[in-house]
């Protein structure tokens, strides 16, 4: 049962999510449309619809779900997607920023273009996309706009410093962006997970950065290790799409939402123990992947 105040009578509530052609976004679509909402299932490449047209039908939602090309680094992309959006069904009430990617490598190997790229995506894209929306949720007095961070948004990493970067100015901006948009009725969220089997840590794994002979190979052998044992054992990321549904039917959701193994406890770890301390606890746990 959604909790959206203002929407007209007998509508079902619209939601906009970018990146759902696979791991989070693709499953809060499908968790969404199981509770109600229109969803606006957005994608760079809509070539890559296939596997969440399959499981929409599968779980008998597909009519619920709206296919939409969206390139969060193309604001004609956006805006050309925000105006089809608003013609077909005149609001959008819930926005679920959740396109992104990983970059890997130790920061003297990673090209500055690979920096741009990712703050490219993973930050400004997200900006883009919430300014195109912020005027639509501003004039209707409500909406929800939940920002998919990561623990690496609250703790870097060795070997990730540029997704780490990405999502520390994701946190960062939504403080800001929450605090501005209260008394609008517009509510602002962070959705924090931990280590989730999505494909973006195997993606950012297989296209890690590292030169021949790098002085850093030892250490980003044992970064590798962990990533990938970490990915084998993570748990569904299905618990995220849940929680994000969860959120959707809150009147006064937090402004952080943790979620996943371990997340609670890094940051708890972070705000309680000395720095020296914490960077101890992380370099035993690479090496005791060996």
């Amino acid at each position: 049962m959604n909790t959206i105040p203002n929407l007209p009578h007998g509508h079902d509530p619209i939601a906009l999510i970018t990146g759902t052609s696979s791991g989070f976004g693709l499953l809060t679509a499908l968790t969404l449309a199981r509770r109600g909402y229109k969803v606006i299932a957005t994608m760079r490449d809509l070539s890559r619809k296939n596997e969440l047209v399959q499981q929409a039908e599968q779980a008998g939602v597909l009519e619920c779900i709206h296919l939409m090309t969206l390139d969060v680094t193309d604001e004609a992309s956006i805006a050309s997607a925000i105006r089809v959006i608003i013609e077909q069904f005149g609001r959008i009430d819930v926005l679920v920023n959740n396109a992104g990617f990983a970059v890997g490598g130790y920061v003297e190997e990673v090209s500055m273009e690979e920096w741009r790229r990712q703050m490219e995506t993973n930050f400004f894209g997200l900006i883009a996309v919430t300014k195109a929306v912020l005027p639509i949720m501003r004039m209707q007095r409500t909406g929800l706009i939940i920002n998919v961070s990561s623990v690496s948004g609250l703790t870097g990493f060795p070997g990730y410093a540029p997704y780490a970067a990405s999502k520390f100015a994701v946190e960062g901006f939504s403080e800001s962006l929450r605090q501005e948009m209260l008394s609008f009725g517009v509510r602002v969220v962070l959705v924090e997970p931990g280590s989730f089997r999505t494909p973006i840590w195997g993606k950012g794994i297989a296209g890690i950065h590292s030169s021949e002979g790098s002085p850093y190979q030892t250490r980003l052998d044992e970064v590798l290790r962990y990533s990938r044992r970490t990915a084998e054992t993570a748990p569904d990321p299905q618990e995220v799409a849940e929680l994000i549904g969860r959120i959707t039917e809150k009147r006064a959701p937090k402004l952080r939402y943790p979620v996943g193994k371990g997340s609670r406890v890094l940051i708890l770890g972070k705000t309680l123990l000395p720095w020296k301390m914490l960077e101890a606890i992380i370099a035993r746990s690479l090496r005791a992947m060996k």
